[in-house]
């Protein structure tokens, strides 16, 4: 169940960070609506390399759709991959 708090609780900050733990944020609240997530920065930084690679992806397939895309055997020449 979400850990969901009023922005006033902050008056209170240790017993919040007590409560943030990896999968487990901190939600807060202000005037009854969701205004932050507070999170553990293991879990942030799994999220920031998360976000990064869907980007890449992203770029990845315009650059197909654009460009055309590579056959597995133009692939594995560029990575220097020979065959097995």
């Amino acid at each position: 169940m979400p850990n969901i708090k009023p922005i006033s609780d902050l008056r209170n900050y240790n017993e919040i960070l007590r409560d943030i733990a990896v999968g487990e944020p901190v939600f807060l609240t202000k005037n009854g609506r969701g205004k932050f997530a507070i999170i553990d920065i293991t879990e942030y930084e799994k999220l920031k390399a998360s976000l990064k690679l869907m980007s890449q992806l992203a770029q990845g397939e315009l650059a197909g759709r654009e460009k055309g895309w590579m056959t597995i055997e133009e692939v594995e020449a560029e990575l220097g991959i020979e065959d097995v």
